[in-house]
Parts: C-alpha cells; sequence; structure tokens
C-alpha cells in the first residue's frame, strides 16, 4: 500500500504528539476549548508551538488561517495539527461521549476571487459577483465550489467560511466593491450561491454562510470590523430580501451560519445581530429553523469593543446563541482569554449550561462531519 506525503507527516505528526501530550486538564476546560477557534501571528513561518501544546491538550476546537497565513508549508503544519489533536484528551471525551471520531475544526475564507486567488493553488478565479453575473450563475457556483472544495482539501482545510449571502443594494457599496455579493436581488444570490454551498458539502468540506442577516444595505464606509454600524432596513426589507437566501441556505442544508456585527434597529435596536438573542434565538433558531452550529465573526472586531473586553464579549456572544467563538487577532492569547471567560461564566452560572451542553452537542456532530482523511 502506498501513503501519500500528507499521509506520511499525518502519521509521523501522530506518533510525536502521543508522545509529547500533556498532562488531561478537567473536562470544563476541554469541552470550553472546543468552543474556541485560534489563530496565530502571519509573520511566524507556521502555529507557534504553544498552540500545538494547547491542542495536545484538548483546549483548542479549531483554527483560523487567512491568506497570509498560507504557504508550501501550510499542509504539513496542518497535518500535524490534526495529529496533535487526534492524541488529544478532546478527542477522547468526544469519542467517550458522543461515540463519534471527530477531528480538529481547519478553516479559512475562500469566496474565490479576491480572497484566495492566487493564494491557494486552484481555487476560483472568479469573485462572488463574477459568478452571480456570468450567463449560468448556478453552474458557475457549482464549479466554483467544485474548485474551492479541492483546493482547500488539498491544504488540509475542512472548513470554509462563505458564501457571502447579502444582497447588494446600490453599486459600489460595502459588498459590492469588494466583489463579495452574488447580486442585488434575492434570487440572483441564491442561483449562485446555493450550488457553491453544496459542491462543497457534496465534497466534504462544511460551509458556513455569512454574515447573517446581510450586509448588503451597508455603505461603502460601513465596516464592522472597524467601527459600528447600524443598517436601518425596514422589517419588510429584511424579510423579503435578506433573510431570503440565508432560508434556502438552511434549507439546502449549509453546516454553520456567521451572524453580523452590524444592529438591524427593526429587530434590535440595541445589540448587533450576533450579539442579540432576538436575532440568534428568536429568528434564526426559532423562527427559521436553523439547527447547525452558528460561529461569530471576529471577536476583537471595532464594532464590538463598547462591549467590554474580549472576555465579556465572548460570554454576551455564546449567551446570545453562538457556538463557536472566532478568537482571529492572530494570537494564541485571546483564544486562551475566551475559553477561560467561557469557564469561569459557566462556573459561576452567569452562562446557562445546558445551553452550553447543548452547543456543545452541536459542535461535537460538527467535528465528527468534518473528518478530513
Amino acid at each position: 500500500m502506498r501513503f501519500s506525503p500528507s499521509q506520511v507527516v499525518f502519521a509521523l505528526a501522530l506518533i510525536d504528539s502521543a508522545r509529547g501530550s500533556h498532562k488531561p486538564r478537567g473536562d470544563l476546560d476541554i469541552l470550553a476549548g472546543q468552543h474556541v477557534i485560534y489563530s496565530w501571528d502571519y509573520t511566524l513561518p507556521g502555529p507557534p508551538e504553544e498552540l500545538y501544546n494547547l491542542t495536545r491538550d484538548g483546549l483548542v476546537g479549531g483554527v483560523l488561517l487567512y491568506d497570509v497565513h498560507v504557504n508550501k508549508d501550510t499542509p504539513a503544519a496542518l497535518a500535524k495539527l490534526q495529529a496533535a489533536y487526534k492524541a488529544s484528551p478532546a478527542y477522547r471525551l468526544l469519542r467517550k461521549q458522543s461515540g463519534k471520531e471527530t477531528s480538529l475544526l481547519i478553516m479559512t475564507n475562500e469566496e474565490g476571487g479576491t480572497v484566495f486567488n492566487g493564494v491557494i493553488d486552484g481555487g476560483p478565479p472568479l469573485s462572488a459577483k463574477e459568478i452571480g453575473a456570468s450567463p449560468n450563475p448556478s453552474v458557475t457556483g457549482w464549479q466554483a465550489g467544485v474548485q474551492a472544495a479541492k483546493a482547500l482539501k488539498s491544504y488540509n482545510f475542512n472548513m470554509d467560511l462563505a458564501p457571502v449571502l447579502g444582497v447588494y443594494r446600490q453599486e459600489d457599496n460595502f459588498l459590492d466593491a469588494g466583489n463579495r455579493s452574488y447580486g442585488n436581488t434575492p434570487q440572483k444570490v441564491i442561483d449562485a450561491a446555493m450550488p457553491f454551498i453544496k459542491a462543497q458539502r457534496a465534497r466534504n468540506i462544511l460551509v458556513s454562510a455569512k454574515h447573517f442577516p446581510g450586509l448588503g444595505a451597508a455603505a461603502r464606509d460601513q465596516n464592522t470590523d472597524i467601527a459600528p454600524v447600524a443598517l436601518d432596513v425596514t422589517l419588510e426589507d429584511l424579510e423579503n430580501i435578506d433573510l431570503r437566501p440565508f432560508t434556502a441556505a438552511i434549507c439546502a442544508g449549509v453546516d454553520l451560519i456567521m451572524p453580523s456585527w452590524a444592529v438591524y434597529p427593526a429587530v434590535d435596536s440595541s445589540l448587533p445581530a450576533g450579539l442579540s438573542p432576538k436575532w440568534m434565538k428568536g429568528i434564526l433558531r426559532d423562527r427559521l429553523g436553523f439547527r447547525g452550529v452558528t460561529i461569530t465573526e471576529a471577536m476583537e472586531a471595532g464594532a464590538i469593543l463598547l462591549y467590554g473586553d474580549v472576555e465579556k464579549r465572548a460570554r454576551i456572544a455564546v449567551a446570545a446563541g453562538n457556538d463557536l467563538i472566532l478568537a482571529s487577532q492572530l494570537n494564541v492569547t485571546e483564544g486562551v482569554a475566551i475559553r477561560n471567560a467561557l469557564v469561569a461564566g459557566l462556573r459561576s452560572g452567569r452562562l446557562n449550561r445546558d445551553e452550553f451542553d447543548r452547543a456543545t452537542d452541536r459542535i461535537i456532530l460538527l467535528a465528527a462531519i468534518s473528518l478530513w482523511y
């Protein structure tokens, strides 16, 4: 039997990780860790040893890479991270609790076109806007999904934080200027994005639709990464325009949904959608019937800094209904702080343990689906 180079790297790293395993942590630390997605300094040649150690200790649920992280050594580094996870007490605990084999969640933003074009070999060359404007958006969207899945799997990713499902209102607005919207009507977005989702899922890539309930009404300078944003969209437009692609994505079986950090006063005038139980529980779960995993936008985004330090923001996000917390500040420290905040919140009763356990079950199921080998 012949083994591919990545399989050999994975096997050797698994042996190395097993030899170097650290002392197991308590179950609550491990379970809280499964809710946290880490990142690291992209100026390093690869993941730092601290991240490998945390993964071996069972305290990491997944990792996020941006285009600046990706190089020729990325597949081997990600295989080594998977091996560290497989040698961890988290892997054993989750298998014991669920009877399922699980994987570390390894994700990036492969929207195509302007996001990863030229970085990951073979990824979709067309942007969302170009796909939507093609003669047959459904066929082009499917082809882009196939290309994305093939490229991601070749680098040992198992999750795509895409597509963007916003329906842009004006040319050159926030989404349209970046070519990130498939179109200016819900049907155009649905026609192009649903095949993109289905093609990746059919090839064992997990897919996350974003940014619920949509950033299509944002002006060019309304960037939640930088500052608070309020979108004065009527309830009627939210219903008839913005929510339609997300409803279609749920019907298509999308694995995850990422909420927006914008405020939508028509539903909740005080909290961004991703921090709002009205949006996350009342609309996404109860009304739209989404049963998959929710994942936050970046926890260091300028739009949510006014809600306290990162520990407080993480607790608010979990209480609102987020399952995975995205610590994407490009350091390991943020992920550690968030995990500790979740543990403290659960022990003090500030976070609901029953809701946390249900979210953990959803994450375990997702991690079982994500088996990449």
